[in-house]
Formats: C-alpha cells, sequence, structure tokens
C-alpha cells in the first residue's frame, strides 16, 4: 500500500513559511519537497480553503501565513488534507449475510474506530508551533550558521 505524507509535509511547509517574511512560491516549496509545482498548488488549496495561507500571483508572489501556528492544531491541517485514509484495513465483503463475518467486520471496525479517535485526539492536542520547541536551540545554531555562509 502507498503511503500518503502529506501531512508531515505540509507540516513542514508551515514551519519554513513561519520562518519567512517573504511570500514563498510553489516552485520553491516543490523544491524543497522535491515534487512539482502543480501538487503543491493542489495541496496548498486546502490549506488556504481553511484559512492557514493565502497565496498571491505575480512577481513577488507565492504562499505565507495568515493564522499563527499557535492557533493552528495539527488535527486542523489533518482535516485541510481532507482526513486521508489512516488505515489499510477495511471490512469483509466475502459473505455478507455471514454472521461470523460480521462479527469479524464489527470487531475491526470498532478498533479501527478507536485507533481513529486516538490519532484524531493526539492530533488536536499539539499545535504546529509546538513542533519546534523541542528543537529550537538546534534550528537557531542552524540557521545561524546558514547565515553565515550565505
Amino acid at each position: 500500500m502507498r503511503t500518503d505524507s502529506r501531512l508531515p509535509r505540509v507540516l513542514h511547509v508551515l514551519l519554513h513559511l513561519e520562518q519567512t517574511e517573504e511570500p514563498v512560491t510553489s516552485e520553491a516549496i516543490s523544491r524543497m519537497l522535491n515534487t512539482n509545482p502543480s501538487l503543491v498548488r493542489r495541496t496548498m488549496a486546502g490549506l488556504r480553503e481553511a484559512g492557514f495561507v493565502n497565496s498571491t500571483k505575480g512577481h513577488g508572489g507565492g504562499w505565507e501565513l495568515t493564522k499563527s501556528l499557535e492557533k493552528i492544531t495539527l488535527a486542523d491541517v489533518y482535516a485541510a488534507l481532507g482526513s486521508p485514509q489512516l488505515f489499510a484495513v477495511g471490512q469483509s465483503n466475502d459473505a455478507p449475510t455471514c454472521l461470523l463475518e460480521r462479527s469479524a467486520n464489527e470487531a475491526t471496525s470498532k478498533a479501527l474506530h478507536a485507533a481513529k479517535e486516538a490519532f484524531q485526539q493526539q492530533l488536536g492536542s499539539v499545535a504546529v508551533a509546538d513542533l519546534v520547541r523541542p528543537h529550537a536551540e538546534k534550528i537557531r545554531k542552524h540557521q545561524k550558521q546558514a547565515k553565515l555562509i550565505d
């Protein structure tokens, strides 16, 4: 099964947008994520609809934050991405009238529902801004070194 890495990738983008003072183009984001600009625009559109970012066209245009990362939870970003499927496990429909299959489906459905609720609860308890706190000192040192090299 192919994995969906949009959530951590978009969080990565949001953290970088918070560090910049100028709008960042889809092309620049696509280079950072090793993807194409049209995919960046489609993905970022959900964040724009959620009110987290805005985009401007033309020279000097690009993506910029419109809401503080302190006020955006990981659950908010997950929802803006369309709440991607978490698991590949699904229902069996080989024998829909069989009570044993129904029991197996019910058991797996309950477990999946509980896992999804726990995932949503965990995401809802973390603001995007919280992601950098454990690494703040290392980030400052890295940025300072990068400026010396530039």
